[in-house]
């Protein structure tokens, strides 16, 4: 990039990357600034910033869910603080604001669900009662659905802390088991301490879930369009139609709501993208789950109308009343 004229295209200074301080976090970002500086020929710096998901103690389901872990990234944005941030997909609010843009959202990790339980155990070879932990309502609806469909007994229990902190209730002798997101420990090299994929047939992960953004000010056109050469369309059109269902169920980040967009192939050409969603109550006992197939979306707007159409049939089998929150 030769163009000196803006803020956002010097190219002596380095790029600052705004990111939360957990681990994962800052591996994730590593990942993107190794990206950023093959497109950009430029240095670039992580930012550690704070957000109140990572200070507040309680539940995320307590607090909102929606936004807490982004809040402070895309204020220090606005006050050209950092120039970038990176993001887990999943975190972000659906609602996107004027001024600041989604540059990239590159290729997806595995969005699956892992299960890390004692002595290796699966997630079918759990003893009856097994004390399972997870701070997601979507996890926890679909796992009791699981384990009531096949007369198994499991206790969901509520945790929150990092990845460091979840396993540990299991090496601990406290829990059986915690449920992780895949990415997320793919992305800190700990993918051997996985126990059990769960299949995305008996948990849907959570919309984005696997996915990464990167977001920037609307103002900084040079540094977008850069940022853009790491965009994966496939990715962002099967989140766009994920995020959408998520949208039109009017649910926040920490409802039991997932939701999952894959491409179908055949042979060498993908020709369709299969949608599906879910909503349950915590307990499993009520499970809306549906999906739809369609022609790969070729435009936002497309891929959106698709996730908003699947909402509207959940909405009308009954998904409303499952979900705990609901945007006011």
């Amino acid at each position: 990039m030769t163009d000196n004229s803006s803020p956002g295209a010097r190219s002596s200074a380095p790029l600052r990357l705004g990111t939360r301080r957990s681990k994962l976090a800052m591996a994730q970002s590593g990942l993107v600034a190794e990206a950023v500086r093959e497109v950009t020929g430029r240095a670039v710096e992580l930012v550690e910033i704070t957000t109140y998901g990572d200070t507040s103690r309680e539940h995320l389901a307590q607090i909102g869910g929606t936004g807490v872990f982004v809040a402070a990234l895309r204020e220090a944005l606005l006050r050209g603080e950092v120039d970038f941030a990176v993001h887990s997909l999943k975190d972000l609010p659906t609602a996107q604001p004027d001024d600041l843009v989604l540059a990239a959202v590159p290729q997806r990790e595995d969005p699956r669900d892992a299960l890390v339980a004692r002595d290796g155990l699966s997630f079918e070879q759990l003893p009856d009662g097994a004390r399972i932990g997870t701070g997601s309502p979507r996890r926890m609806a679909q796992l009791n659905a699981y384990a009531r469909s096949h007369g198994l007994r499991i206790e969901t229990v509520p945790i929150r802390g990092n990845v460091d902190t979840r396993i540990g209730f299991v090496r601990d002798g406290e829990l059986d088991a915690v449920v992780l997101a895949a990415a997320g420990l793919s992305r800190l090299g700990r993918t051997g301490e996985v126990t059990d994929f769960l299949p995305v047939d008996t948990v849907l992960p959570a919309p984005g879930q696997g996915a990464l953004a990167i977001e920037c000010a609307a103002t900084s056109a040079d540094l977008a369009a850069a940022l853009a050469e790491l965009d994966d369309p496939y990715t962002r059109v099967a989140v766009t139609a994920e995020r959408a269902l998520l949208a039109a169920l009017e649910a926040g980040c920490s409802a039991p709501v997932g939701a999952l967009a894959d491409l179908l192939v055949d042979g060498q050409v993908v020709n369709e993208l299969r949608l599906r969603g879910v909503v349950g109550s915590t307990d499993g006992s009520s499970l809306v789950q549906l999906s739809t197939t369609g022609p790969v979306p070729t435009s936002h707007d497309d891929a959106a109308a698709l996730g908003r159409e699947l909402a509207a049939e959940m909405l009308a089998k009954g998904a409303a009343g499952l979900m705990g929150e609901r945007a006011l």
